[in-house]
């Protein structure tokens, strides 16, 4: 906004230079006030955000000008005294209420110090969180004591063990980085609490297609698994459950566009096509399915187990830590080539540490794009052909004959996509 601003204006080297920075501050108390004055009988709305947001801003400006550097802290111990006396009495629970004050105060102030975009992002966050309040209290009322623990857990691996672990290579082949290959194991365990909290959230008033979704980002090998049975048990829930199965098994094509994202932008652009032949094409086949297939009632709930205990973080951890290994040796034995037979072998059971390993080592620069683009694409069908023999076995030829023809018509897009673009 003040680059926008300046070019119209021309407010730079005027005493309305800092107007900007005011104006996002006033923007960022309008978003928590609109949300705080939706609540009945608030002690403070719109008008009270927006004046701290300022007033936090104006208190920067000032303790510049003035050289007193302290004065920002100060006035923020003096905001939370007024608001203690001001608000404490008011009853009703309206201590989320001064405790959003303060944090508009803090935003406001890091306005001042530029740091406009992280100061956005805050307010967004902090905004949703309140916001969010109903489906926060839901989900807090149903997670068990195991939730919790995993909960926990997760919390430990991800901010106690994780930035204690030395980040460097050890062992043969120097392949083993414990930072590196715990890093992975908080990456997969909190996309897949992520998906585990908002199936729980959800529940059953979502219809396939997002059951499908959610279920691809839990896990797409339990979510056949389950709802395979569930055909074999009720026949006539074959086109709900097939659907939910053809569009969690897509969902891979677009978690790891996600992850290439985060971990390699640069091969994005190598990546994306490919993986998105796969998923359109996949699609285009469930919509005729759909529009084919009778309607079926929608009545089955999501049963997939919560992915993050510690169990699962270490068994994962040690997936990713044989595979990175032994990318190590095939690739010292055979060349590049030695890392398509491990993505053959690895992709079978799990998809995500391969894919993980082999875009570190592009990173590293050991992989050029084209081969991390084949590594995908040879863990993939392997992914695929072992889904689909869980399919086979658990639900019966009738849903084979269905999840089949998008297997073959995903894969083999994905594959002619990677010769052509790769």
């Amino acid at each position: 906004m003040q680059d926008m601003l300046n070019s119209f204006f021309a407010l730079e080297g005027t005493q309305f230079q800092s107007l900007p920075l005011f104006l996002t501050s006033l923007g960022i108390g309008l978003l928590l006030g609109i949300e705080r004055e939706r609540v009945s009988n608030t002690p403070a709305g719109i008008r009270t955000f927006m004046l701290t947001s300022f007033f936090a801003t104006a208190l920067g400006l000032v303790g510049q000008l003035s050289g007193l550097n302290w004065l920002g802290a100060a006035g923020f111990f003096v905001l939370a005294m007024v608001v203690n006396r001001g608000l404490g009495g008011a009853g009703g629970g309206h201590v989320t209420t001064q405790i959003a004050l303060l944090v508009t105060y803090a935003l406001g102030l890091l306005v001042w110090f530029e740091l406009t975009d992280l100061a956005v992002a805050l307010a967004i966050i902090a905004t949703l969180v309140l916001y969010l309040k109903p489906e926060l209290v839901h989900v807090s009322q149903r997670l068990s004591r195991p939730d919790l623990l995993s909960l926990l857990q997760f919390a430990a691996v991800s901010l106690i063990i994780l930035p204690i672990l030395p980040d460097r290579g050890f062992g043969p082949y120097q392949a083993l980085n414990p930072y590196n290959i715990w890093l992975m194991v908080v990456l997969i365990a909190g996309v897949g609490w992520a998906g585990y909290v908002a199936v729980m959230i959800i529940g059953e008033k979502a219809g396939a297609a997002l059951l499908g979704f959610l279920g691809g980002l839990v896990s797409s090998t339990a979510t056949s698994m389950t709802y395979a049975r569930e055909v074999k048990a009720n026949p006539a829930s074959l086109a709900f459950s097939a659907t939910v199965i053809l569009l969690a098994n897509l969902v891979l094509f677009l978690r790891l566009i996600g992850i290439a994202a985060v971990l390699s932008p640069s091969l994005v652009m190598t990546l994306s096509p490919v993986m998105l032949a796969g998923f359109i094409s996949g699609i285009l086949y469930v919509l005729v399915y759909r529009f084919r297939a009778a309607k079926e009632p929608a009545g089955t709930g999501m049963e997939l187990r919560n992915p993050t205990e510690m169990r699962t973080a270490l068994i994962f951890g040690a997936i990713y830590a044989a595979v990175m290994f032994f990318s190590a040796w095939l690739s010292d034995l055979f060349g590049n080539s030695g890392l398509y037979l491990v993505a053959l072998v690895s992709g079978i059971s799990d998809l995500d540490a391969i894919a993980l390993s082999s875009l570190n080592m592009f990173n590293a620069g050991k992989l050029v794009p084209e081969q991390v683009v084949m590594v995908v694409c040879l863990a993939i069908m392997a992914n695929s052909a072992f889904k689909f023999g869980l399919i086979v076995s658990l639900g019966g030829k009738e849903l084979a004959k269905v999840c089949a023809p998008m297997f073959l018509i995903a894969v083999g897009a994905m594959f002619i996509t990677a010769f052509v673009w790769a």
